[in-house]
């Protein structure tokens, strides 16, 4: 997808506020999370000290379980970066951007889009932290329905976001290194 369709769908997302004035599913649930979402000072100034600006298409619905665990802390970076917005696109309605980023084939959600301060996509990140993913995959799938969802509710709850915001900033990082977008004065 070129850079100026890219642009037109960021401009047309939603803000993290406005998807949640609109979810028919877990609103309280979105609203809490991201209440009580901590970015670490160290993740905030990795981010920050960034050259360019950054927009994060997120790729999600509301009633998705890893979604609602993952993407209010992006929106809580986003809120305190200042160089990175976020905006979230209903996945069931952008099937073609979605499926230009399938996860071993599947419409898997969250899915990130990092795109530079031209809307070039520099890297994606979804549907889970690594170590869940990986967990998932190897046992997770294995289990019955009603037995694997608490075990990650687990893991989001012991993890409390930590995995996922350090991985949406080494994700950046090696974005801005392909952008050529060098640190800002007042990192270095």
């Amino acid at each position: 997808m070129g850079t100026e369709r890219l642009r037109e769908r960021n401009a047309g997302a939603a803000t993290f506020d406005e998807m949640v004035e609109r979810a028919a599913t877990n609103a309280a649930l979105w609203r809490a999370v991201h209440t009580h979402a901590r970015v670490p000072d160290d993740v905030l100034a990795r981010v920050a000290s960034l050259g360019g600006r950054w927009h994060l298409l997120v790729l999600s619905e509301d009633w998705c379980g890893d979604a609602v665990n993952t993407v209010p802390l992006i929106a809580r970076l986003a809120d305190l970066a200042p160089n990175v917005e976020m905006r979230l696109l209903a996945r069931d309605r952008n099937l073609d951007l979605m499926d230009a980023h399938l996860t071993n084939g599947s419409r898997s959600i969250p899915y990130v889009i990092v795109l530079d301060e031209h809307f070039v996509e520099r890297g994606g990140w979804g549907p889970r932290p690594r170590p869940l993913q990986e967990w998932m995959l190897r046992e997770g799938l294995a289990l019955p329905k009603q037995e694997r969802y608490p075990k990650v509710r687990q893991w989001y709850a012991r993890d409390r976001g930590a995995t996922t915001l350090d991985e949406l900033a080494a994700l950046l990082e090696r974005a801005a290194e392909l952008a050529g977008a060098a640190p800002t004065a007042a990192a270095r």
